[in-house]
């Protein structure tokens, strides 16, 4: 018997890995997950926009509009810098970051000061943005290498029915 051949690839595993942590994400509106790879494929942090530990998701609001102060923005700490504040303790140099929204310039900051050496998103929604363009300056002074996730599959489905495995 040979092996199975529709098996999917490192790259489409850590993406899923980071869809599947946005889905933690309480913001009604966007949902981003992260995930951190050293350079032997080993998971070394993930996570997803939310509030801070002991922040109360239902005492901020989760506004996109109106006064600073009573939308999400000064409260939620997004996927990339969860991804390397819970990171296993380890140095983050040479790792790469796998998050479902290409970086704004707050996270690149902390990706780079980080020591993470490579980034691969799935969507660059923002690229006409101010800070995704910001994101993109700082990157490529720092060598910092990034791509879009290229994937054969268009979705993976997961079940929770043991009767499955």
């Amino acid at each position: 018997m040979k092996k199975r051949t529709n098996y999917i690839s490192w790259d489409e595993y850590f993406m899923g890995v980071a869809l599947l942590s946005a889905q933690r994400s309480k913001d009604p509106n966007t949902q981003v997950g992260a995930c951190i790879v050293n350079d032997k494929n080993k998971i070394v942090g993930a996570g997803y926009n939310g509030l801070p530990i002991g922040c109360h998701d239902d005492e901020f609001s989760w506004s996109k509009e109106g006064d600073f102060m009573d939308t999400k923005y000064p409260f939620v700490c997004h996927a990339e810098l969860n991804a390397i504040l819970n990171n296993i303790g380890m140095d983050l140099k040479g790792c790469t970051i796998y998050t479902a929204l290409f970086p704004c310039n707050e996270c690149t900051k902390a990706i780079i000061q980080s020591g993470i050496s490579t980034v691969v998103y799935l969507s660059d929604k923002y690229e006409q943005s101010d800070a995704a363009r910001a994101s993109k300056l700082m990157l490529d002074k720092a060598g910092i290498a990034y791509r879009k996730v290229v994937a054969s599959v268009d979705r993976i489905v997961l079940s929770f029915d043991a009767k499955d495995v």
